[in-house]
């Protein structure tokens, strides 16, 4: 009956064939016409072509993911069978296969498979299908393939193993371990039925001990089962009640409700599982952390497997498994398998390499399978230099441990020794080619062999040699590196070398010299001789001199451009200033004018005649105070406009007739920020208004004008429902009139000082490309095209600066870190329009916060920026004001009669008290003069 079942499952199989199987007869439809047909014949020639582009695309690229899908599909689709196994083979060697992917090359397998070689070769199959992830759906069919070949020779036993390992594997699964129960207790159940005697006979002894043995195979089953928090128990019970004659044991009732206990209290995960979108890493983090605490290591084991299989592409969630594994369980056949399935997925991230590393020396693998495996990670390309650094130190490791150090020559410490000149080549010559830098600026690594060759192998003349060589990259200049140095030397070297390398420190030390010079007194102290003691002394002396003197000169250096600033910020306020009161008298002027016109008279008598303009260079070249408004303007510019001359009275009412837009703060949430808007654009209400209508209902546009009534390019949109606010966001960088607008929400900065517009993440992100060197002419389309070769391109930002003109930088967003890395080994140095592009992952530097600078030792770098006005720091230091208008910010005191008196352009501050002058004081300044 068995092999029955299994031949009726292997015809139902065969009507699933792929389209275009040459078992399943192809298409027998005569009743097509030519165009149909024609139709077909150009679809198939494509297809061949997409076919070979595709493999030629994986000749180039190994390891393009979705370029391996698209083959596959296309195989499968053409029925090319032999073709199609040897992609699946090259896929599967590179990636582990999801369920979906196993599941259907395992269907074509079974398929094909009529020999008994043939089935062993699925059996195969099978074995490397339930390694790359734990999957109830895989095991299933399995153990249903397996019971086709019952009839073989140990063929009942081999189904029964499959069905153990299977319960140990997927057994405990919640919400798919039923399934598997179930079908166990069907293949016991069919073999009892093939036991039984034939009605009306007596069964022998024997036939009574094999029904014997396969009823409490059948009671074995379900009480195990009822043990387990599953779902649907309560049918299983129901069901092992019906089916036992017998009642069923206290023991078993006992560990049923406590099942069902545990069950309730897995219920909340489960559910929030099956509420949760993918990829649901949160909700798998709640469950694993709730299995934790319960301790079971099986279902520990089993969340993490679930969890993976949805979140593959996790590099910590691999690394906290992997954690788990090593400390927990330590079964080797185990801990390897998880270990290789990680670096498999995530081959990028350098820690789970490490990691796999340790666990392979930890249970004594063979020396050649860890050195092959060290080769693949410096082959995993990893995306950022000091990954290679920490790979190396850590195969170092590796085989420093395998070395005897009590004798004086081995195998194992000749190959250290060349692995520590292979590892310095290869980041001098690879690494630094691909980065343009090693990733090892302090030399860590000839350190440590620096290390090992005194400490291990004393051989001091080689730790020289190489600590020389560290010398020479750069890091003479810092003290740590020399102290290092004389620390090695101290404990492993003699006297003279550590007062050679201290003075050498303290000659080339630029970071802490009067920390080396320290360190070397202290040596001359307890061990050096009278003319060691005073050749120190002097060299100290000289070298903190000089140390003091470059100080010093960088000190005032500092002062001077600091008071340089001060003294602008002056004349910039006093600009202000002065341009302040001459409003304010041009509107008193003018007020008075209008007065005496409509009294028709004045203060005396008639109405005076307002001074005309005059052209620089006219009269004695002192300019009215009207045109000194003109020329000094907010920023101290001298610039003319063109066209006529606005009177002033009506230019007065003109301003006076534009109204102030004042915000209520209690509307911010149905408000929205638009600035970045051109000067110049003509009714900015009507044009804005427009524009978000499609949001929601716009209330009010209130849009911001200066005193002469030009729109200054922002203004407030508030929206009837919080709602269209939120839509309007969206609109952000959205072109108008040729520059990006920027629509940002209502915030009162002042309330909430943390509040930043900015939307785009400043930290590393993996999954995220920056792109520079672009040409300004490249656009959004022509840069996808170039980047969706390695993978899912799901976002581009051409980075634009606030006049919308691009400036040759761009972020692309991949679907997961594979594909971005990927695409860095690819793209980076590829010329795109004659220009070479840098690619990089997304790592935006820190912003640093400026400091307040000490008095007396401020500087340039460190100035806070409201020295420099609200646009910061202007491109040249060259003032714009007039000369004729200038005021200097100290003016200096004139002396008359004994007193200093203060300049008359002077601050609104009162005047201070003049300083009184004593006789003797008179005496010394008549002297002087």
């Amino acid at each position: 009956k068995m092999a029955a079942a299994g031949a009726e499952a292997a015809a139902e199989e065969e009507k699933q064939l792929p389209e275009g199987d040459p078992e399943s007869g192809g298409d027998s439809d005569d009743e097509g016409d030519s165009d149909s047909s024609g139709d077909g014949e150009d679809e198939e020639k494509e297809n061949e072509a997409e076919i070979q582009r595709l493999e030629e695309q994986l000749s180039i690229n190994a390891f393009d993911y979705n370029c391996h899908l698209d083959l596959i599909k296309l195989l499968r689709q053409e029925g090319e069978l032999v073709k199609l196994r040897r992609a699946r083979q090259k896929m599967s060697e590179l990636f582990p296969l999801t369920e979906e992917i196993w599941l259907d090359w395992l269907k074509d397998e079974i398929k094909m498979a009529s020999e008994i070689s043939e089935r062993e070769k699925v059996y195969e199959l099978f074995e490397r299908a339930v390694k790359d992830y734990i999957c109830p759906e895989i095991w299933l069919e399995y153990a249903q393939y397996s019971i086709g070949g019952i009839g073989q020779e140990g063929g009942i036993e081999k189904v029964r193993s499959i069905f153990e390992r299977a319960l140990t594997a997927v057994g405990l699964h919640v919400t798919k371990g039923t399934a598997l129960w179930e079908a166990y207790r069907e293949f016991e159940n069919a073999i009892l039925e093939t036991a039984q005697p034939a009605p009306g006979s007596i069964p022998s002894p024997e036939q009574q001990q094999v029904l014997c043995s396969q009823l409490e195979k059948i009671h074995t089953l379900f009480r195990r089962q009822l043990g387990i928090p599953l779902l649907d128990m309560e049918a299983s019970y129901a069901e092992y009640e019906e089916w036992s004659e017998e009642p069923i044991p206290e023991t078993t009732i006992k560990n049923y409700k406590k099942a069902l206990q545990q069950l309730e209290k897995c219920k909340p995960y489960e559910e929030a599982l099956l509420g949760a979108e993918t990829p649901k890493l949160a909700e798998y983090q709640a469950y694993i952390d709730f299995e934790m605490k319960a301790g079971d290591p099986a279902r520990i084991q089993l969340i993490y497997e679930r969890a993976l299989a949805e979140n593959c592409l996790v590099p910590d969630l691999w690394a906290r498994y992997n954690q788990y594994l090593d400390r927990q369980l330590k079964v080797k056949e185990l801990v390897l398998s998880a270990h290789d399935r990680a670096v498999r997925n995530c081959p990028w991230t350098v820690g789970l390499w490490i990691r796999y590393l340790l666990a392979m020396e930890r249970h004594r693998v063979e020396h050649s399978i860890i050195s092959e495996m060290f080769e693949k990670a410096l082959n995993a390309g990893f995306i950022q230099a000091t990954d290679y650094v920490e790979i190396w130190q850590a195969y170092l490791d590796y085989l420093r441990r395998r070395v005897d150090f009590t004798q004086d020559s081995s195998k194992e410490l000749e190959e250290l020794r060349s692995a520590f000149a292979r590892a310095v080549e290869y980041l001098k010559q690879e690494v630094e080619e691909r980065f343009s830098e090693s990733g090892d600026p302090s030399c860590t690594i000839m350190q440590n062999w620096a290390r090992v060759e005194a400490r291990l192998c004393n051989n001091m003349q080689k730790a020289r040699e190489l600590w020389d060589n560290i010398m020479t990259k750069g890091n003479a200049k810092y003290a740590n590196m020399w102290l290092e140095y004389y620390n090695l030397e101290r404990a492993h070297g003699d006297t003279q070398h550590c007062r050679k390398a201290l003075h050498r420190a303290v000659q080339c030390t630029s970071d802490y010299p009067e920390h080396v010079c320290e360190v070397l007194l202290t040596l001359e102290r307890i061990e050096g001789t009278l003319e060691d003691w005073d050749a120190a002394v002097q060299k100290t002396e000289n070298r903190l001199a000089r140390v003091n003197e470059q100080r010093a000169k960088a000190a005032e250096k500092e002062a001077a451009l600091a008071k340089q600033e001060e003294e602008r910020a002056e004349q910039r306020k006093q600009a202000r200033a002065e341009k302040k009161a001459s409003k304010k008298a041009k509107k008193t002027r003018i007020g008075d004018k209008r007065k005496a016109d409509e009294d028709d008279e004045g203060e005396w008598g008639q109405e005076e005649e307002l001074p005309s303009k005059r052209h620089r260079g006219e009269g004695d070249g002192v300019l009215p105070e009207e045109d000194m408004e003109v020329e000094t303007g907010l920023f101290g510019r001298s610039e003319k406009q063109d066209g006529p001359t606005i009177p002033k009275e009506k230019a007065s009412t003109s301003r006076k007739d534009v109204p102030k837009v004042f915000h209520d703060s209690s509307k911010d949430k149905v408000t929205v920020f638009v600035s970045n808007l051109s000067y110049t654009m003509a009714e900015p209400e009507a044009k804005l208004r427009e524009l978000f209508g499609s949001c929601g209902e716009v209330v009010e546009i209130r849009a911001v004008f200066n005193n002469k009534g030009t729109f200054r390019g922002y203004c407030y949109v508030q929206f009837r429902e919080e709602e269209a606010a939120q839509q309007a966001l969206a609109l952000d960088r959205t072109a108008v009139e040729g520059r990006p607008m920027f629509v940002s929400p209502c915030v009162d900065k002042n309330k909430n000082p943390d509040f930043k517009v900015f939307r785009y993440s400043t930290t590393l992100e993996k999954h995220k490309l920056f792109i520079s060197g672009l040409p300004f002419s490249c656009t959004k389309e022509e840069l996808e095209e170039v980047c969706k070769a390695h993978g899912n391109v799901k976002d581009i930002r051409l980075v634009t600066n606030r006049a919308g003109k691009p400036k040759g930088l761009a972020y692309v967003e991949y679907e997961n870190e594979a594909q971005a890395s990927q695409a860095v080994l690819k793209m980076d140095g590829l010329t795109v329009k004659d220009h070479v592009i840098k690619v990089m992952i997304s790592n935006p530097p820190l912003r640093k916060l400026p400091e307040r600078p000490e008095p007396g030792r401020a500087s340039l770098a460190l100035a806070p920026r409201h020295i420099y006005g609200a646009r910061g720091k202007g491109r040249t230091q060259l003032s714009m004001m007039p000369r004729a208008l200038q005021r200097q910010s100290n003016p200096v005191a004139k002396a008359e009669n004994g007193m200093v008196q203060n300049s008359p352009a002077a601050s609104s501050d009162p005047p201070a008290e003049p300083k009184k002058m004593s006789n003797a004081d008179f005496a010394k300044m008549l002297l002087k003069k």
